[in-house]
C-alpha cells in the first residue's frame, strides 16, 4: 500500500501474483496506506484471490513470510553477530580453561615438570609422543592450545569491529567490556533502552535478585567494575563512580544506536567527572593524614 489514493484503494494485493509469497511480503513490510479499506472485497474483485477466506490465508502467509524476513534481518545485524562473538569467546576461554585443568593433572602422571595451564598445555602439544598414551595426552594439549587461539582470535576480531558498531561506548569503555554489555542486554538497541542504573549492574544479577528476595545487600556494580574508573577507585567511592560511569554509558549506547556518531565531548565530561570523584578521595586522605 501507498499514500496514493488509487494505489491505496486497489490494495497491498495489487499487480502481485497469488502464488508469489517473497514480493507479498516486501509490499506489506514496506508500502502504507493512508486509510484502511475493504480489502477482501478489493481482492476478489481485482481476481487476486476467489474467496475472502482465500484472501484471508494468502495475507497470512505473507505477514509470517515478512515476519520472518525481519526476524532473520535483525538476527544478522553487525550488534547480534558481536554478542554471538563475545558469546563465542567466553566459551572457548572457559573449555580451555577447564580442559587445561584436566590435561595438568593428566601430564603430571607422565611427564616431570609439566607446566600448567593454557601455557604448559601449548609447550605440551609441540612434544613427540614415545607411546600411545602420550599421543593421546598430547592431542588433547593440541585441542586446548587450539581453543585458547580460537579466544584470542576472536578477542582481536570484537576489538577490531566493536568500534565500528558502536564508537562511543567502545571508546568509554574499551571495546571488549563495550561487546560484553552489548551482549548482556541482548544488543545494542535493547542496552540503549535501559536505564542507567540497570546498565550499572548488567552481569551482576545473581547477586541483584538475591537482594531482592532478602538475601543479601544491593550490588554496586556488575561487569563494569572490570573497568578501571571503577576497579581503579577506593571501595567507598566505587558506588558514586560506577553510578557516574553507568550514566554515561547509557548515554554513550543511545547515541550508538539512534545516531551512530562520535561524540568526544561525552567522554570528555566523564573524565571530568571520574577525576571529581578522585580528587574527593584524595582530599579525604589529605585529610586523615592530619
Amino acid at each position: 500500500m501507498t499514500d496514493d489514493t488509487d494505489a491505496a484503494a486497489a490494495g497491498w494485493f495489487a499487480g502481485l501474483d497469488a502464488v508469489d509469497t517473497e514480493a507479498a511480503s516486501r509490499t506489506i513490510r514496506e508500502a502504507s496506506a493512508a486509510e484502511p479499506a475493504d480489502w477482501p472485497r478489493l481482492a476478489v474483485e481485482a481476481g487476486f484471490v476467489d474467496s475472502e477466506a482465500d484472501y484471508y490465508n494468502q495475507l497470512h502467509k505473507a505477514t509470517i513470510h515478512s515476519t520472518r524476513a525481519a526476524a532473520r534481518a535483525r538476527e544478522q545485524a553487525d550488534d547480534k553477530q558481536l554478542l554471538h562473538a563475545v558469546r563465542a569467546m567466553d566459551d572457548a576461554t572457559r573449555t580451555a580453561n577447564e580442559l587445561a585443568e584436566r590435561l595438568s593433572e593428566w601430564a603430571g602422571t607422565l611427564f616431570d615438570d609439566q607446566p600448567t595451564g593454557i601455557e604448559g598445555a601449548r609447550r605440551l602439544a609441540d612434544r613427540e609422543p614415545k607411546s600411545p598414551l602420550e599421543a593421546r595426552v598430547i592431542s588433547l594439549a593440541d585441542r586446548v592450545d587450539g581453543l585458547a587461539t580460537e579466544a584470542d582470535e576472536l578477542g582481536t576480531f570484537i576489538e577490531r569491529q566493536a568500534p565500528d558498531i558502536a564508537p562511543n561506548l567502545s571508546e568509554m569503555a574499551g571495546p571488549v567490556l563495550a561487546a560484553r554489555l552489548i551482549a548482556l542486554a541482548g544488543g545494542l538497541e535493547s542496552l540503549a533502552k535501559k536505564p542507567s542504573g540497570t546498565v550499572q549492574v548488567l552481569g551482576a544479577e545473581d547477586a541483584l535478585f538475591a537482594h531482592l528476595a532478602g538475601r543479601g545487600s544491593s550490588p554496586k556494580h556488575g561487569i563494569i567494575y572490570t573497568h578501571e574508573y571503577v576497579s581503579g577507585t577506593r571501595p567507598e567511592d566505587r558506588g558514586s563512580a560506577a553510578r557516574a560511569f553507568a550514566g554515561k554509558l547509557s548515554i554513550a549506547a543511545r547515541i550508538d544506536h539512534y545516531s551512530g556518531k562520535f561524540k568526544p565531548e561525552i567522554h570528555d565530561e566523564l573524565d571530568e567527572r571520574m577525576s571529581t570523584i578522585r580528587a574527593r578521595a584524595g582530599a579525604a586522605s589529605e585529610g586523615a593524614e592530619q
